[in-house]
Formats: structure tokens, sequence, C-alpha cells
């Protein structure tokens, strides 16, 4: 690629050879619709009119947009200590645009990744960005990952430099980098440096590289980023096989941002801006695209949370910068839910088995409690990344708290449906309806109208790094992106998810049963249960593996023995003593045991079929999680794991030969 010769120099020239063989290109073949190679180019999915016609720009020209209507708002807030700091969009964009330098002197080279290994910060923002404008690939990186894992994205990108956080996730860097030829330096922008290593910068000698540097290369690159170029990795959670790295071109970052930000009706600065709070991980889509993208175009400021947000401190960033808008994963408002019912259960003495008494409880506790959230000025809450439950949704709607569902993936750049408030009361528990300019398809519906779920539009992504095999089992013949998702739209447009494809439990008998409406009819039915998974692929009858609300470790996130306090009030009501998981699982307590019964049997009641009726199950010994595994970074439950890991439990369901004829068959006590 010419690209090598030129970058030292980085001249006009160098724009004009580049210029030249783009137009070259163009007159042998027009670009095709995917791509799975890092410098390549596609053809955008314009429309004639509407959102679908909105001229495509680059991530710098959209940033520069935001800096000449917003440069004096704030843009980024965090905590040092006690004390507030901020940077408006002026400052951030200078910001970007002295790192990009950086990354360049330490030798970025073009289509090559920056990896990003930390939490949710002004610093990841800005490496993100300053990435993309140098010409390489922002690359987020979960901050869960094994040095292994870490390894398979750098080496997948070719990632010449890797920014992170602090020592701990330094560790993982330095035990596989002699296994990454293509890295050049680490930047560590939290903390000092424990060591002095050749290449490992802090964050402001990083900064310091590009202070001085003439601009002249970097504005060279920018002239030639064209907006259906790659510009961002999103790495899938690889539940099933290594990662894929999903390719984002600059359009499906900045013409998402635009359709999502008009379409829910954000409000820009200059009238009264937008406030978000940060604590998602980043190298997931959804927080990238409300936190940076959306946020930006709009002229919002993002807040970021402490590391440790999801473990408790979240409350206390929400109480002190009071967002306009909020997304949370269903666990996160799962979690709140359950706090909330356990404040009123304590206050009015509401009974375990009975509905809390909404409008009294609204009235006497939760008007206080949604103040004490810092969701008092929130008017655009939102969920997605995994299915969230309509007990959930009815909880807050209840509160005057409207949950709006969110539905995408990473290969669509996030959304493609989203909720409103006009017609969000008459369309539980769908997902919504289109964002504009966009098209679903539902291939080969059945005869109730389902089928797989399809995408069209300018959000659809480029193609897997590297992997053009994958990418054309994502795409069909046309274009359109398999969702993987069963789903049907009603009569008014609204869109329905019933289902995953290669979740679909198929029974012995050949009957097809989605597994998510009854683990959530189950949750539902038994307060005391956090985690269910239904069983039963190629089996004579369905079994559940359930787990125990319990406490969690403040420092690892793992599950502790110790109940939560809701969970013990639940089996006050019920007339049980227990405190502890292990006192509970596998059948030990009695009282437990038959309350839990009881649920599945009214769950059992409203089954469609015999078939979906759950014969048997067991509580485990300890809830689901992140680092036993068992959950994906956004809580997604990951089934062929917990499968492996339950081997035994699983198998010993189907022990006997005869198909049990009662649904009250749990496991006996070990």
């Amino acid at each position: 690629m010419l690209w090598g010769c030129f970058a030292a120099g980085g001249t006009g020239a160098l724009y004009k050879i580049e210029q030249l063989l783009y137009s070259l290109s163009l007159a042998v073949a027009e670009p095709e619709r995917w791509t799975s190679r890092g410098d390549g180019e596609v053809n955008l999915r314009m429309g004639e009119s509407g959102f679908a016609a909105e001229p495509p720009v680059t991530v710098d020209q959209m940033f520069k947009t935001a800096v000449e209507r917003f440069g004096s708002y704030t843009a980024l807030g965090w905590k040092e200590g006690e004390q507030m700091k901020t940077m408006n969009y002026q400052e951030y964009y200078q910001a970007c645009r002295t790192a990009a330098k950086s990354f360049l002197k330490l030798g970025l080279e073009r289509y090559h990744g920056v990896g990003i290994l930390g939490f949710n910060s002004a610093e990841w923002f800005i490496s993100d960005i300053a990435a993309i404008m140098a010409g390489g690939f922002a690359v987020g990186i979960y901050t869960t990952n094994s040095p292994e894992a870490c390894q398979y994205l750098a080496e997948n990108c070719k990632a010449n430099i890797i920014v992170v956080e602090n020592h701990k996730q330094l560790q993982k860097i330095l035990q596989v980098q002699d296994k990454l030829p293509h890295m050049k330096a680490i930047i560590q922008y939290k903390d000092a440096l424990k060591e002095k290593r050749p290449n490992l910068y802090t964050w402001a000698e990083f900064m310091e590289l590009g202070r001085d540097e003439s601009n002249t290369q970097l504005d060279d690159i920018i002239a030639t980023q064209k907006p259906n170029q790659c510009c961002t990795l999103i790495y899938t959670s690889g539940t099933t096989g290594q990662p894929k790295g999903v390719m984002l071109s600059h359009d499906n970052l900045t013409w998402t941002a635009f359709a999502v930000g008009r379409h829910v009706q954000l409000t820009e600065a200059t009238k009264s801006q937008e406030i978000v709070v940060s604590y998602l991980p980043l190298s997931h889509i959804a927080a990238q695209m409300v936190d940076i993208w959306v946020t930006m175009k709009v002229g919002g400021a993002t807040y970021f949370a402490q590391p440790d947000a999801l473990k408790g401190s979240l409350v206390n960033t929400m109480r002190e910068v009071r967002p306009t808008a909020f997304m949370g994963v269903p666990r996160v408002w799962e979690k709140m839910q359950e706090k909330m019912k356990s404040v009123g259960a304590k206050s009015n003495g509401a009974m375990a088995r009975t509905p809390v008494n909404y409008r009294l409880a609204k009235k006497l506790v939760f008007r206080k409690v949604r103040t004490a959230l810092g969701l008092d000025r929130c008017t655009k809450c939102y969920t997605g990344a995994a299915p969230i439950t309509k007990d959930t949704l009815e909880f807050f709607l209840s509160l005057d708290i409207p949950v709006y569902e969110l539905y995408g993936m990473s290969e669509s750049t996030g959304p493609h449906t989203i909720s409103l408030p006009n017609a969000f009361l008459f369309c539980l528990p769908s997902v919504g309806k289109l964002i504009p300019g966009c098209e679903t398809k539902i291939h080969s519906p059945d005869q109730e109208g389902n089928g797989e779920i399809c995408f069209w539009g300018r959000h659809v992504f480029m193609g897997y790094l590297n992997q053009a095999d994958k990418t054309e089992d994502a795409l069909d013949a046309e274009g359109w992106l398999r969702s993987g998702d069963l789903g049907k739209h009603d009569d008014n447009g609204f869109l329905f998810v019933t289902g995953r494809i290669k979740e679909l439990i198929i029974t012995a008998g050949g009957e097809n049963i989605p597994p998510v409406p009854i683990e959530d009819a189950v949750k539902e039915a038994v307060s005391l249960v956090s985690n269910a998974m239904l069983i039963g692929d190629k089996r004579k009858f369905l079994a559940m593996l359930l787990t125990i609300k319990c406490q969690v470790n403040g420092d690892t996130g793992a599950p502790e023995d110790e109940l939560t306090p809701e969970a013990v009030e639940l089996c006050r009501k019920l007339g049980s003593n227990a405190t502890r998981v292990s006192e509970i699982a596998g059948g030990r307590d009695r009282v437990i045991h038959a309350a839990i019964q009881e649920g599945i049997n009214r769950v059992n009641e409203n089954a469609t079929s015999n078939a979906q009726r759950i014969q048997k199950w067991i509580i485990l010994d300890q809830d689901f999680s992140i680092t036993g595994g068992e959950l994906g970074p956004t809580m997604k439950l990951k089934r062929p794991v917990v499968m492996k890991m339950y081997k035994e439990q699983v198998e010993h369901f189907y022990k006997e030969v005869v198909t049990p004829s009662t649904p009250d068959n749990s496991l006996p006590p070990k």
C-alpha cells in the first residue's frame, strides 16, 4: 500500500494519489454492500428521501460541527477526589487531535487497531476518537477479558498501540506482549506506573508527544477519510467461539447517531442540554452509541461514573449528576426494582406473595426513592442488550418512569427499533417501531407471523474483519442482515421479539419452544429467583436451572452465599428462617421448595401445551455471574457455557426412563 511510503512525510501529494486511486477503483467497480477487508469500502444504503437521504459524514466532520455549534458547552465531566472536573467541546476536540498526533508519532499505521482496555473515562473517549482521526481502528476490549482474550483481539486487529486503565490491566498485556508483533506502545491512563519499561507511557507523557507536532500529517489523513470506510471494531462476546470483529464505518456511527437523536427527540444543547451517565462497558456498541456518538450529535454532556458503579456507587453519581437520559441493561433495572420493592415491603408491610400496592407505594415511598436514585428529571430511560421482563417494565411504569426498549445488535450499530412515549402504553412487551430510514423483513413467517427478523439500513455493518465466510452467513443475497432472532409485527407495526433461533428448544417430540418467555414467567411468579434457564433441547420434557437472589462481593462481583435483604424478607413471609443460598439450594428448605413449586405450577397452568410445562427443576448452589462465566459482559445468559458447567445436574434430570407425568417433580436434595 502507498500509505507506508508517505506516512512519515505526509503531504498533499499523498492525498492526490489516494484520491486518484479511489477514482480509478470506482471506474472499475462500484463498492459492494459488504467487505471483510480492513481497508475496504462499502456501498452505503442511501435512501431517496427522509432520514435515509441524510448526507454522509465522517466522525471528524460530525465532531467539527458539534464544536462549531456547542464549543463552550460541557462535553465531559468526571470526579477527581471530591471535585468535579469538566471539559467543553472545544477542549475535547483539541485533546482528541493531540492524542491522534501522539498515536501517529508512536507509529500507528493506517487500518491498524488501537486497543482500549479500561473503565469509562475521558481518556477512553479521547483514545477512541483519536484512533479514528489518525486513520486507525478504535477497538474497545472488555475489562473482564483474560490475557489470552486480549491477545486474540489485539492480534486480530493488528493493534499497534494498547491503552490500559491501570496496573491490573497492564499486566494482562505484558503477559502476552511477546505474541503481539504489531504492538509498538502501551499507554496507562490511570495511576502512577509501578515500573518503567520501554514504550510504556503515562497519559501525560503520551499527550506531550503530540502537543507540538505539526498538524499537516494528521490533516492529510483526515482529508482522505471517507464515510464508507471502517473506523471502529466492536468484538462480539464470543459465546459460541472466538469473537468476531464487527466493522463499523464512519457513516454507521454518524448516521445512527443522527437518526436516533432525531427519532427520540433529544434536545440540542442550545435549547436544553441532555445529560447522560457513562458506566456500561464501552466495548459494547450500546454504551458507545449513547455515551459518545448520540450525545455528541446533540451537544449533550457525558459524566463518568466510578469504576465500582455496578457494585453500588452508580446511585451516588446519578444523584449528583441527575441525568436527563439513562441507559441500563435489564439487570440494572431489575436490581433497582428489587431495592425499591425491598424498601417498599419494609415500609408498608406488603405481603411477599402479592404484588406491591403500586399506587400507595408510589405516594408513600417510591417518589422519594426515585429522587434518591437520581432519576427525578430523567425523561428518557432505556433498556437494551438483553431481554427485559414485562414485570420490570410495568413496575417502573407505575412510578411514572417508562423504560423504553432499544432492540438491535452490534452488527446494526446498536438500535434498530425503539419504543417511544406516544405509543409505549399500547405495545408492551413490544420492542417498539423502526428507526426512520431503516427497514425490517420477517423471513419465512409461520402461521402466526413469526419468522427471522432481518434488518436493512445505513446502520447495517460493513462485515466481519478478515472473515468473509461469516459475513456471508450474516447477510442474505440481497444484503439484509439476519438477526438470528424470531419475531413478528402486529397490525400497528410494532415489532415483538419472540425468541432466538439458536436458543430455540426443539424437544424430542419436535415442538419448538422459545425459552425466554417461560424463564421470565418463572422469575415473575417466584420473586426469590434471580436467574432461570430452561433445558430440554432434544429431550422428552422441559427442566429448569434456578438461582436465588444473593449478595454480590463488592470487589470481585462474585455471588456470595448470603441472601439479599429482599430475599430474606420474602423467606420470612413464607415462614422460612433461611438467610443463605446454601440453606435453600438442592431442596434443603422444604418451605421454600414448596413455594417455588407452587409458582412453577402457576406458570405451567398458563402453558400453551403439555410440552411447554416445566417438569423438573433444581436450585443451584450459587447465582450466575460475569466472573463465574455464566453471564456475558452485558449480563446476557451464556447458555452453552451454563450447559457445560452444570452438565451433571442436567443429565440427572433425564436419568429416569419414564417421562414425568406431573409437574411436582424437582430434584431431591443431595
